[in-house]
């Protein structure tokens, strides 16, 4: 007869029942935590089968009709071989995987169901990296909110993000998916985005277990192709780079994504140094940590493992929990424990840390508690997510050139009475969503078509596509043309398709694609005022465009209701605020380009032919790190200092009076940045250290306050300890790593 599953037993009575078994004192219960109880007891009962099973995460499948699941897999679900599914969606489908674990397999342990709810789940939201540079914090972590509540809807309890990666080199294709260039903007992004999906209690339903991805490093591949060798010193690593995912762990992420790179010659999903020494010894990490893709069996053509046993040993010894897609925990554990190559101790310590955050979603007190009809058509495009993201992708466009046009900017587009709209991503639902948008609904995407229409119901707007993402075809340019000929102001819509960025969609050009650029010149050369409109993953090469485009405005791939947001820039409806968080390059040559660079013993000197510069191009971007214009103005006061040195114990007060002095409201980023001016090791020439994003009517001016503290301005020594030196420092104000001023004041002894 099969036994009742276990969330229906009381849990402290089978623990007692267990304990007293193997003769221990029920007493000695109460000196562990009740969570750690529950898991005990349920581990227990389990046979090594099952606690593989625990282990082993498979995917489902999607075709026309809906999600599907191999027969294969169904089964093994039902033998307990399988305890996590991911890329099934929807309350019925889950619903009835579920039901088999529950009700079908001798222990009933609640299935977990992961996907990649990267910037939203049904609605969508603009690209992690877009929705970064407006440098809201709070929107952020409500992105996040809303996100895991109508994917938790949806019948879903794990998503694999944020991502939380460092980048500092476009060619990637991933850079979409993460926060930037800096360090301390990336770790406030992820600590956000984690408490976003997390909420205060995990078994909220309208919450979702967060993955910080991808540990460690992996925003750094060699040449920027994804998948590659990650080669950096350990200061490099643990002063830029490691510091996000530290910061997610911190903020309660109950779950990591091994990445698939190597560091420091060892595979992330083999590394110990990773997985164990770090992230839980020196950090206390108690969840669990996944594979990415079938990364246990890539061991193999990486090159440290002969097989799949081996790799699996590798995997399990390192610290890596869960097996996402090889199978092999499933179908190597038991032979490896039997030769003594694993031990049963560290299979259970793997299998606690799973156990444990399914207690923690509440999945053992209910297994169905995710799985409510009513309320998954009640959230799933809410009034409240569909406004929200709306405000999300206004945020996150960045005007960077708005310049006079016979006598006046082009932006914002009053009151025009034909509009001629151009290009590939004029009228298109699908890559507006971006990468990686899952389970995005195409259908509910506003596109800048609709959008203009909406915002402008007395104009005639005119469309053509112009050409398309790829190829040299310009037929289509010659109606394009007529129409800029013939109206007020051309709306021009260009840049990349969803497809060519994201995962394995790194490039080596980074020119805006086919004829595009080609098509604007042309416009351009009407007469015509044209806005450009550039909606990519990344920044692209456009220093020809830039020359000859009087107004251009950066929109990434904005998401579900993208279309009314860029009308609402376009109208003046809502004044532009993003700002970049990520430099811009004027070629791919100048890769990897960021604002904390280090200084160089031959600093950049145009009169002397033998310092550190090019000879065909500047050494700076395009544009910076920080930078976004606006439709009214801002004045910088002088920046003033509360004292002229500090002592450790010590707060400096950085102060400076910023004021609106256009004709418009607006908001604005206010950033302050910091100079080690001598270290025992070389220091960069600025790093972001604070920022506030303020809103000011015409004419008003607010006075801002950050304060720095010693810890504000360590560092990771020689030692690998991180720690402030005494000495000169700079400060400076500004509103992007560009143009700011500085300060000086001394830390003390």
């Amino acid at each position: 007869m099969r036994r009742t599953p276990l969330y229906i037993i009381p849990l402290l009575a089978v623990t007692i029942l267990i304990l007293k078994g193997c003769g221990m004192n029920p007493r000695s219960v109460s000196e562990e935590s009740e969570l750690d109880r529950k898991v005990d007891s349920v581990l227990a009962l389990m046979t090594l089968e099952e606690k593989a099973g625990q282990l082993t995460l498979l995917t489902s499948d999607w075709d026309v009709t809906g999600p599907t699941m191999r027969k294969e897999y169904v089964e093994d679900i039902r033998s307990g071989r399988c305890g996590n599914i991911f890329n099934a969606h929807t309350v019925a489908y889950n619903r009835n995987l579920q039901k088999i674990t529950v009700e079908e397999t001798r222990l009933g342990i609640p299935l977990l169901f992961g996907y990649d709810v990267v910037h939203g789940h049904r609605t969508i939201f603009p690209i992690p990296l877009g929705e970064a540079c407006s440098w809201n914090l709070e929107l952020m972590e409500k992105s996040a909110r809303l996100a895991a509540g109508e994917a938790a809807a949806s019948g879903l309890t794990w998503t694999f993000a944020p991502v939380v990666d460092i980048s500092r080199d476009p060619r990637w294709g991933r850079v979409s998916e993460g926060n930037g260039e800096d360090t301390y903007l990336g770790s406030l992004i992820a600590a956000a985005r984690v408490r976003g999906f997390q909420g205060e209690d995990l078994s909220d339903p309208y919450t979702l277990a967060a993955c910080i991805k991808h540990y460690a490093a992996y925003g750094a591949p060699v040449a920027g192709r994804d998948y590659n060798t990650v080669d950096m010193s350990e200061i490099a690593f643990r002063q830029d780079y490691l510091p996000p995912y530290r910061a997610g762990v911190a903020a309660g992420a109950v779950t990591v994504m091994a990445s698939f790179n190597e560091l420091f010659g060892v595979p992330a999903t083999a590394s110990p140094y990773l997985m164990t020494r770090i992230l839980r010894e020196e950090w206390g990490f108690k969840g669990f940590v996944v594979t990415d893709y079938t990364g246990i069996d890539e061991l193999r053509a990486h090159g440290v493992a002969a097989d799949r046993r081996q790799a699996g040993i590798l995997a399990l010894t390192a610290g890596v929990d869960m097996d996402m897609q090889s199978a092999i925990y499933m179908e190597t554990m038991q032979g490896a424990l039997e030769d003594g190559s694993i031990t049963l101790e560290e299979i259970d310590r793997a299998v606690k840390r799973v156990l444990r955050v399914k207690f923690q979603l509440g999945l053992f007190d209910d297994p169905y508690r995710y799985f409510d009809d009513r309320r998954e058509s009640s959230v799933v495009h809410s009034q409240e997510i569909m406004e929200h993201a709306l405000q999300s992708a206004r945020e996150s466009v960045v005007l960077l050139k708005n310049e006079a046009f016979k006598g006046s900017a082009i932006l914002p587009l009053a009151s025009p009475r034909r509009i001629a709209l151009i290009g590939p991503l004029a009228d298109n639902q699908v890559d507006l969503l971006g990468s990686w948008h899952g389970a995005g609904d195409i259908d509910q995407v506003v596109t800048l078509r609709a959008g203009l229409m909406n915002r402008y119901p007395g104009a005639t707007i005119s469309y053509a596509p112009g050409c398309g993402f790829e190829g040299d075809e310009v037929s289509g340019f010659g109606e394009a043309l007529r129409l800029a000929r013939s109206s007020d102001v051309v709306v021009l819509a260009i840049g990349e398709s969803q497809a060519r960025s994201g995962e394995a969609a790194s490039r080596s050009e980074l020119g805006i694609p086919g004829v595009q650029e080609e098509l604007a010149l042309e416009l351009i050369k009407t007469g015509t005022p044209v806005v450009v409109l550039i909606m990519a993953e990344r920044p692209l090469v456009f220093p020809l465009l830039n020359e000859k485009a009087s107004a251009i405005l950066y929109a990434w791939h904005p998401g579900t209701r993208g279309g009314d947001a860029l009308a609402d820039i376009l109208s003046g409806n809502y004044n532009p605020s993003g700002k970049l968080v990520i430099s811009i390059p004027r070629n791919v040559g100048q890769i990897p380009i960021y604002y904390s660079a280090k200084p160089t013993g031959r600093p950049m000197d145009p009169g002397n032919k033998f310092t550190s510069k090019y000879l065909d191009v500047p050494n700076t971007p395009l544009y910076p790190f920080g930078y976004g214009r606006s439709y009214t103005t801002f004045e910088y006061g002088e920046t003033g200092l509360s004292s002229e040195s500090i002592g450790r114990s010590d707060t400096l007060v950085v102060s400076v009076t910023v004021s609106n002095t256009g004709a418009t409201a607006g908001e604005e980023v206010v950033q302050l940045y910091t100079r080690d001016v001598v270290g025992s090791l070389t220091r960069p020439l600025k790093e972001l250290k604070g920022f506030q994003k303020i809103y000011l009517e015409p004419g008003v001016s607010k006075r801002l306050q950050f304060r720095l503290t010693a810890g504000d301005l360590a560092f990771v020594n020689g030692k690998l300890e991180r720690m402030a030196e005494p000495g000169e420092f700079r400060v400076m104000v500004g509103p992007d790593s560009a143009h700011l001023e500085e300060k000086t004041f001394t830390l003390k002894e």
